[in-house]
C-alpha cells in the first residue's frame, strides 16, 4: 500500500511548498486521521501522545479551509497553555501562511498589555495565546471573539491543570454558539471529561493509543539512588562517561531544587548548561531555549514548564532527576526526546521516598521501568537537602493558653476591649433573628393572663 502524502490532502500549492521547504511530506498518524473529522466541520477530541505532531495534525485542515475576513477579527483562535508554546506555534502559523494573507497574532502574559493592543490595528485573522491574556484583551474590547468558527485548544488537560477552567468558560461565553471545537491533549482526564460533556457537542474522538501510553522508541530506564545530593554525582558521574548525552533536558519538580542543581552542576560543567523556569524573563527563557536548540550549550535544567508540546529537535536523553510527582507529567517530559521517528532515551533517579512515585507511572503506562544498577565509583553524599529532612516532632510540647498572649492571635489592648453589659439589644431579640414561634406564642400567652 502506498503511503499518503501532504499532497493528498489537497492542500493549497502554497502550503505544499512550505512543507516542502520544511521537508515534511508525509503525514504522521494523527495527522492522517485528523484530516476528514476536522473537515466535517464537527468537533473533535484528539488524544495523542506527545511529539506526534498534533499542531500540524489542527492547522493543516484548518487552513485547508480558511478563508480571509474583511472584518479584521479573527476567525481561528488557538489556545495554549503557556508563553513558549504561544511563540512555538505562532511561528509555525506564520511560516505556513507566508505565501497567504493571512494577520497571525500571538499573545501571552507578562508583557505590556497596551503595547499588545497596538498589534490589532491592522485586524487579526488567526489569534494564538494564553487564556488569559485573551480573556483580558477581549474583555478591554481590543479584540471580539464574536466571528470565531474555529476554536483550537490544544493541550487541554494541562490548561485544566494550570487552573484556566475560568478564563475558558469566560472565552466560551465571549463566542458564537455556532463553531468548531477542535481540542488536543496528550492524557484524556476527569477534569478533560466534565469539560467535554458541559461544553462540547459529542465530539468525534481520534485516539492514537490510550492516555499514558509511553513512546515505544523511547528506552526507559530508572536508577535507585540515595537523596538529592548523591543524584548529582551520579549525574556528574553519567555526564562525563557517557559521550552519547550531548543534548540533554534535566527535570527537576520545582523551581528552588532546578536552581541549586544548576548551581552545582555549573560549578563542574562551565558554561555547559543553562537553567529556565517560571520566575525567569521570557527573553532569558527564549534565549536559553535558542541555545539549547543550537547546540551551544550542551543542556538545559527546568521544571516541568518545559514538559509540554515544545519541540526542541534531536534531544538524546531526558533525565528526571526528580521522579514526578503527577504520573502524567512522566509521559509528558520523556516525550521531548524521541521525536519525529527517532530514537530517545529517558532516565529516573528515583529514592526512598520517590518509590510510590515510580509506581505510579508504571501503573499509568501498564509497563514496567528498567532498572539499573547505582554505578559503583560515584560517591554517596549522605548529606540531605531541607526538603529531604524529616519533621521534627517535639516529644514534650509546651502547651500555650491563647487568653495568656502566648498565641497566633493576641488579645486586642485594654483601651481598645469593648464589653456589652446588657441594654435595648441585650434584652431585645432583632427583630430579624427574633425568638422561634414557640417562644412567640408562650410570651404573647403571658402578657394576656397578665
Amino acid at each position: 500500500m502506498e503511503k499518503l502524502t501532504f499532497a493528498d490532502f489537497e492542500l493549497q500549492e502554497k502550503i505544499l511548498d512550505v512543507l516542502a521547504d520544511l521537508n515534511l511530506f508525509e503525514p504522521t498518524p494523527i495527522q492522517e486521521k485528523s484530516l476528514k473529522p476536522i473537515l466535517s466541520g464537527r468537533d473533535v477530541m484528539g488524544i495523542a501522545q506527545t511529539g506526534t505532531g498534533k499542531t500540524l495534525a489542527y492547522l493543516l485542515p484548518v487552513l485547508k479551509t480558511w478563508k480571509y475576513n474583511k472584518s479584521g477579527n479573527p476567525t481561528v483562535l488557538v489556545l495554549v497553555p503557556t508563553r513558549e508554546l504561544v511563540v512555538q506555534v505562532t511561528e509555525i502559523v506564520e511560516k505556513l501562511t507566508e505565501n497567504i494573507t493571512a494577520r497571525v497574532i500571538g499573545i501571552y502574559g507578562g508583557k505590556n498589555i497596551n503595547t499588545q493592543k497596538l498589534l490589532f490595528d491592522n485586524g487579526c485573522d488567526i489569534l494564538v495565546g494564553t487564556p488569559g491574556r485573551v480573556m483580558d484583551l477581549a474583555i478591554d474590547n481590543a479584540i471580539s471573539l464574536k466571528e470565531v468558527n474555529k476554536l483550537i485548544i490544544d493541550e487541554f488537560d494541562e490548561m485544566l491543570n494550570l487552573g484556566f477552567r475560568p478564563q475558558l468558560t469566560h472565552i466560551f461565553e465571549m463566542m458564537k454558539e455556532k463553531r468548531q471545537n477542535i481540542l488536543f491533549s496528550a492524557t484524556m482526564t476527569e477534569a478533560v471529561d466534565d469539560m467535554l460533556d458541559e461544553y462540547f457537542a459529542s465530539p468525534v474522538e481520534i485516539s492514537l493509543a490510550k492516555s499514558g501510553t509511553p513512546l515505544e522508541k523511547i528506552e526507559q530506564t530508572a536508577i535507585k539512588v540515595e537523596n538529592f545530593n548523591t543524584k548529582i554525582n551520579l549525574l556528574e558521574h553519567l555526564l562525563k562517561t557517557n559521550e552519547e548525552m550531548s543534548k540533554v533536558l534535566i527535570f527537576a519538580n520545582n523551581k528552588k531544587h532546578a536552581d541549586l542543581l544548576f548551581t552545582k552542576i555549573d560549578e563542574i560543567f562551565p558554561e555547559q548548561f543553562d537553567v529556565i523556569h517560571s520566575n525567569k524573563s521570557q527573553n532569558y527563557r527564549l534565549k536559553a531555549m535558542k541555545r539549547f536548540e543550537n547546540e551551544e550549550i550542551r543542556g538545559l535544567i527546568t521544571t516541568d514548564v518545559m514538559a509540554r508540546g515544545l519541540d526542541i529537535s534531536d534531544i538524546t536523553h531526558v533525565i528526571n532527576f526528580e521522579t514526578p510527582e503527577v504520573p502524567e507529567q512522566y509521559i509528558h517530559r520523556i516525550g521531548r526526546t524521541g521525536r519525529a521517528d527517532k530514537d530517545g532515551k529517558a532516565i529516573t533517579f528515583v529514592t526512598k521516598k520517590e518509590e510510590n512515585l515510580a509506581l505510579d507511572i508504571e501503573l499509568l503506562m501498564d509497563k514496567e521501568l528498567t532498572y539499573v544498577d547505582f554505578p559503583e565509583t560515584v560517591k554517596i553524599n549522605p548529606k540531605k537537602i531541607a526538603a529531604e529532612e524529616d519533621n521534627v516532632v517535639m516529644k514534650n510540647p509546651v502547651q500555650v493558653k491563647l487568653n495568656e498572649g502566648g498565641g497566633a492571635f493576641h488579645e486586642k489592648k485594654d483601651k481598645n476591649k469593648k464589653e456589652n453589659w446588657g441594654g435595648p439589644s441585650k434584652r431585645k431579640a432583632p427583630k430579624k433573628f427574633g425568638a422561634n414561634r414557640a417562644q412567640q406564642k408562650a410570651i404573647s400567652k403571658s402578657k394576656r393572663k397578665k
